[in-house]
């Protein structure tokens, strides 16, 4: 038997085996906590936000350059995942299911920004200022303002490397994050950004190449970029 559920990047429906959903279901805490989400346990969605709102932030700032709209889009993230519970069907770890919305909703500011417009952040809270009624809704909402504005590594080392990494282009940066920050597999970076594994091999291959030639004078001479 097969359940059908929209995927992460929005696209097509997928069908997804009952037992493949189960084996993540037994494997992996957070798909459970999503499947608590998926039946309105507020409790649930919170934790799920307090173990990865740091990390889609961290990602998101290195995507985007700018903590500011990093914060605004990981509310935007959170805020997907609220919405899809309804349709959710484990097929993958939740990290990979998570993190390609979060690369979803980076592209889709990325080319925003290319446009030179605002990106526009969905809004929750009308124009009185009043909360939604919902509590769950009350938790995404609120995620951007939970979310302290200063959490990265300060030192230098830290400022260095975050400057190489920005160096790398779109699909490099995002696989070298995935696989840095996340420590998630090929095969898991390849899920979330909708490539091959041997294609996420070569991209990061390239990446690593990027970042040793970007830090290279830093670390022979301590040339600061």
């Amino acid at each position: 038997m097969e359940n059908v559920v929209t995927s992460a990047r929005g696209e097509d429906a997928l069908s997804i085996s009952e037992s493949t959903a189960r084996k993540y279901e037994l494997q992996d805490p957070d798909v459970r906590l999503m499947l608590l989400v998926r039946d309105d346990d507020a409790a649930a969605f919170e934790e799920l936000m307090l173990r990865y709102q740091r990390r889609v932030v961290t990602v998101l700032e290195h995507l985007t350059g700018k903590r500011d709209l990093a914060e605004d889009l990981a509310q935007d993230v959170f805020m997907r995942v609220y919405r899809s519970r309804k349709t959710y069907v484990p097929g993958s770890r939740f990290s990979t299911w998570l993190f390609t919305i979060v690369n979803n909703v980076a592209s889709n500011a990325r080319r925003s920004l290319a446009r030179r417009k605002e990106v526009q952040v969905t809004n929750t809270v009308d124009q009185s200022g009043s909360q939604p009624a919902n509590p769950m809704e009350r938790i995404a909402t609120a995620a951007s303002g939970m979310m302290p504005t200063r959490q990265l590594d300060k030192s230098e080392m830290g400022s260095i490397v975050r400057q190489a990494i920005e160096t790398l282009n779109e699909r490099q940066r995002m696989a070298v994050l995935l696989s840095k920050f996340e420590e998630m597999s090929y095969a898991d970076i390849a899920e979330t950004m909708g490539m091959s594994v041997q294609a996420i091999k070569s991209l990061l291959s390239r990446a690593r190449a990027n970042l040793k030639e970007a830090l290279q004078p830093y670390l022979q001479e301590g040339t600061v970029p």
